[in-house]
């Protein structure tokens, strides 16, 4: 069974947060939605995979509609990418898998839009693709069910590393590999003060430290100067957000006019959220309410708000204090499409200029040669769910594909495999180690 062979092979989701991709290919829908649609300025791993993999992504897409007892695949890509559709169309060869073409806008990857766009379906709000009959997967997570039905687990990362590098590439790295091995493979930096951006500029997050390690969500990494506008901007104590925002914030409401999903029909209303600002307690209950269906995409921050402020900030903290408070918000209007929402995309080429990124947005071609490394720091939460729970013990020696960590039994969670063969040097309560 396809599903047992996903889960054995610690499959899950390698373009989010890492949902464990077994429990999708258990569900019953009638759409299954490949996302192809990489919309992070810079990154383009995905592309490329597509590119080279494309035999791969379509069988296990084909084995998820067949598990998933779908009557019909849509596979979401931007129109912009011709090479990587004509090279997919020629392996569906049949009708059970249509193409989703996209516009080159920021962010296309959602999947409330991919839902839409290919279904004309809307997801209820705070709910899921389930809840409208569709399961999606990120192209990665179909290339590693293809490979989990040949019995072979996930041990390595696809990524892409761009930026200030010299040679911005995209190649197949162990997983549990550092930082640093990752920039040295791509060449080394061009800036000799630099900062790295993991998963992208706009939804991922700031680093200086290389000894950080791939997961199986790691999609890339983006090096830029620490001089750069978006490491000056993302590199200050949190306490600025909001002490600039309550300071500064006009509420023309530029932020919700642009929100992705506002326009969509979701009360998401960010200047309302940095309203609360300006209030102790008086009107803070109602109005942090507008940030429950963020989706954290970063586009009020980072492009729509004329002052520079941070309105997507302060929908993170507005969340954290709701789930303190036990406060949940629910829509009570129907979601409704509004007008001007295609009018209002914002174009990748666009947003990077105003992220002062077009320097670097150039080709990051695969590398075929892997990255080889001496040692790995695997740890044992790389997904939605409870930690991997160690099945083996310092001085072991493993071999690559062998499993290390097991999903507690009854469990969400995903299996953890070596990703080198060597000795068990370290088990934590965080992590494995293991060194050639």
């Amino acid at each position: 069974m396809i599903s047992e062979k996903i889960k054995l092979a610690g499959v899950v989701g390698a373009g989010g947060a890492g949902f464990p991709t077994h429990i999708k290919a258990n569900s019953k829908v009638e759409f299954v939605l490949a996302n192809g649609a990489e919309c992070e300025p810079l990154i383009h791993k995905d592309y490329e995979l597509m590119l080279h993999f494309s035999a791969e992504i379509i069988r296990g897409m084909k084995l998820l509609i067949e598990s998933t007892s779908a009557k019909k695949g849509y596979f979401g890509i931007k129109e912009k990418n011709a090479a990587a559709i004509e090279l997919i169309q020629n392996e569906i060869k049949d009708s059970s898998i249509e193409m989703t073409q996209l516009g080159d806008f920021y962010p296309a990857g959602d999947e409330y839009e991919l839902v839409y766009a290919a279904t004309k379906r809307l997801i209820p709000p705070a709910g899921l693709p389930l809840n409208v009959g569709c399961v999606v997967n990120n192209v990665e997570s179909l290339y590693n069910i293809s490979k989990a039905n040949e019995g072979i687990p996930v041990t390595e990362k696809f990524v892409c590393i761009a930026g200030a590098v010299k040679h911005p590439s995209t190649f197949f790295a162990p997983i549990g590999t550092t930082f640093r091995e990752l920039i040295k493979h791509a060449g080394g930096t061009t800036a000799n003060d630099f900062a790295v951006y993991v998963g992208g500029v706009m939804m991922g997050k700031l680093t200086f430290d290389l000894d950080e390690v791939v997961t199986k969500t790691t999609a890339g990494l983006i090096i830029l100067p620490k001089n750069h506008y978006l490491i000056k901007r993302k590199n200050q104590p949190e306490e600025n957000f909001a002490r600039i925002g309550k300071s500064a914030c006009d509420q023309c409401s530029y932020c919700t006019e642009f929100c992705p999903r506002y326009l969509l029909g979701y009360d998401v209303q960010p200047h309302k959220v940095m309203r609360s600002l300006q209030f102790t307690k008086t009107g803070a209950e109602v109005w942090n309410q507008m940030a429950e269906l963020c989706c954290a995409c970063g586009l009020c921050t980072l492009y729509s708000c004329p002052e520079d402020l941070f309105p997507k900030e302060a929908c993170d903290n507005s969340k954290k204090e709701m789930r303190l408070q036990g406060t949940k918000f629910t829509q009570t209007k129907p979601v409704k499409v509004h007008p001007m929402k295609d009018g209002r995309h914002v174009q990748l080429k666009q947003l990077m200029q105003k992220l002062q990124l077009k320097d670097y947005d150039v080709h990051t071609p695969f590398n075929p040669n892997k990255l080889e490394t001496e040692q790995v720091k695997i740890l044992l939460k790389q997904h939605v769910g409870e930690k991997a729970e160690p099945v083996v013990a310092t001085g072991d020696r493993v071999k690559k594909d062998q499993l290390v960590a097991r999903v507690p039994e009854g469990k969400l969670g995903a299996n953890i495999h070596a990703s080198i063969t060597g000795m068990v040097t370290h088990v934590t309560d965080e992590y494995i180690k293991i060194s050639c």
